[in-house]
């Protein structure tokens, strides 16, 4: 999510009867301080050997495991990859503890093995001779070409060799889900944390923030190699189905993050009439989903997520004249190391172009999206309404004074305590008075807050490039605890309209507009006109 960030949570295990608790593939069981570790080696044991051994270990191992940079001469000479090596850094990766002794490593490995600025420097300063002197243009295209090849860290090497190997395309998808998770936790300290750090830690202050700079650059690095490493060539469509292998099942249900599945039933439910489900796998790891969508087949835009995953009685035929509308509610990410490679977007198309050969007759492509982060975002506005002395900037005067009669005064303080406890819903006359400025709040919530001049909220963005439409806001569309803390209950259609999604692509890639609705615009409209921020 990253993006597609929002859809990735913590495993949930759904088992059959007869489904034992799986065994990490790759990984043999050690008890002990080394649990984890797969096979032997002298480096993985020092890894694990106590406080005292692990840095000077971890050099060690890097040194060896990291291949240098040939000179720029002999570079199409260069050895070929140590095979053992690489998978002796793989099982001490392995052997290491989730958490910040994995953080350790990577630092280190970005930092120490990364791009020779000495060597950039110099080339650097010949590309500008070389434009200074109006050289012929194969001395400069030749300048270009060696800085080029020095602008490129040392660990790219150790990536390209891990890749080559048998496993070390998931390898890395789970070395990258460890960076992400290290800057993740980086970024959630929040500036107080971080200012209460360096204030007792001034001296490390820069080393600190260099810190977090080698392994941003790494993610970057990482994240471009898998992102050509899992283009669409290399990815097959699967379709699941309850006759698919129990494990994949398993994981399906695991990785739903947007609508999580209750029980078998509710899976068997979400695979089976009405209802299709589709992901991409990888040619290097057939069967492992990467990336999941589930759609639900109806005659309309559906305006209610309960209608598409609530239990329902034994399942029937599928009748072809009720089938004109494909419904994408949920897609969800499975690997974390995949986060920013575009994927979404890819398996999205592929569906589309399934579904018509399957079904001809559906002319009509929509989502039923969540909408995370809208709950936080009004009570944030909430939270400035109280620090200034309780102004009304949200509502009107009579929607305040329905709001207040019901609440009691101050109002806007009973109402913030309200939505961060899910109490308002309880109360039929409350949800009745804040239909109306929900709706127009959320409308522009999603049409006019931005980030660099793109949508702020996720989801939204995400749908918006790939073309589609901001078509309806949905009230009380999921009224499951998790639907009323993200978004109050409400959701939204994000409308494909195939002949125009090209267009709309580059529209808001290129000018940042947002195509939307009638309903969303006179929304906005209503915002516009009523509220005072």
């Amino acid at each position: 999510m990253s993006r597609l960030g929002p859809f990735l949570v913590a495993p949930r295990l759904l088992r059959r009867p007869w489904v034992l608790p799986r065994r990490p593939s790759g990984v043999s069981i050690v008890t002990g301080p080394c649990a984890g570790l797969a096979g032997p080696g002298a480096a993985a044991a020092s890894l694990c050997s106590g406080p005292a051994a692990p840095s000077l270990a971890m050099e060690e191992l890097l040194s060896r495991s990291v291949p240098p940079l040939p000179p720029y001469e002999t570079r199409e000479k260069a050895p070929p990859p140590a095979e053992l090596r690489s998978a002796e850094f793989m099982r001490s990766y392995r052997a290491l503890e989730a958490g910040p002794r994995r953080a350790e490593l990577l630092a280190r490995l970005a930092q120490d093995f990364g791009v020779d600025h000495g060597r950039v420097a110099e080339f650097s300063a010949k590309v500008l001779q070389a434009r200074e002197q109006q050289r012929e243009p194969g001395a400069l295209l030749q300048a270009e070409d060696r800085l080029r090849y020095y602008l490129s860290p040392r660990y790219r090497g150790l990536f390209q060799h891990l890749g080559r190997l048998e496993g070390g395309l998931r390898f890395l998808m789970e070395l990258r889900g460890d960076l992400v998770e290290a800057l993740a936790a980086r970024h959630a300290e929040g500036p107080h944390v971080r200012n209460a750090v360096n204030k007792e830690k001034r001296n490390s202050k820069p080393k600190i923030n260099v810190y977090f700079q080698h392994l941003d650059e790494m993610n970057g690095m990482l994240r471009s190699m898998l992102s050509e490493w899992f283009s669409t060539g290399f990815l097959s469509l699967e379709r699941v189905t309850w006759q698919s292998p129990c494990e994949v099942l398993q994981k399906i249900s695991d990785s739903e993050a947007v609508h999580p599945v209750r029980n078998w039933i509710d899976m068997k439910r979400r695979v089976g009439s009405y209802r299709r489900c589709y992901f991409f796998a990888h040619c290097a790891i057939p069967g492992e989903p990467l990336i999941v969508l589930h759609v639900a087949l109806t005659n309309e835009i559906s305006s209610s997520i309960q209608a598409i995953v609530k239990e329902v009685p034994p399942l029937e035929t599928e009748d072809m004249n009720k089938i004109t509308t494909a419904i994408f509610y949920s897609i969800s990410l499975t690997q974390q190391g995949l986060q920013g490679v575009e994927l979404g977007t890819h398996l999205i198309k592929r569906v589309v172009k399934e579904l018509q050969g399957e079904f001809p007759q559906i002319k009509v492509f929509s989502s039923l999206s969540p909408i995370p982060g809208f709950t936080k975002w009004l009570i944030g506005l909430l939270t400035s309404q109280i620090k200034e002395q309780g102004r009304n900037e949200l509502f009107t005067d009579a929607e305040y004074q329905d709001i207040s009669e019901i609440t009691g005064d101050p109002a806007t303080e009973k109402l913030k305590r309200l939505l961060t406890n899910n109490e308002w819903v309880r109360s039929e006359r409350l949800v009745k008075a804040l239909h109306s400025p929900f709706m127009r709040l959320c409308a522009w919530y999603l049409y006019g807050e931005k980030h660099r001049g793109y949508a702020l909220n996720p989801v939204a963005n995400f749908h918006l490039q790939n073309g589609a439409v901001l078509w309806r806001i949905n009230w009380m569309a999921d009224t499951s605890p998790r639907g009323i803390t993200a978004s109050c209950g409400m959701m939204v259609n994000y409308r494909y309209f195939l002949e125009d999604t090209a267009s709309n692509s580059a529209g808001y890639l290129g000018t940042k507009h947002i195509k939307a609705s009638e309903q969303v615009l006179s929304l906005v409209s209503q915002f516009q006109q009523n509220s005072k921020l």
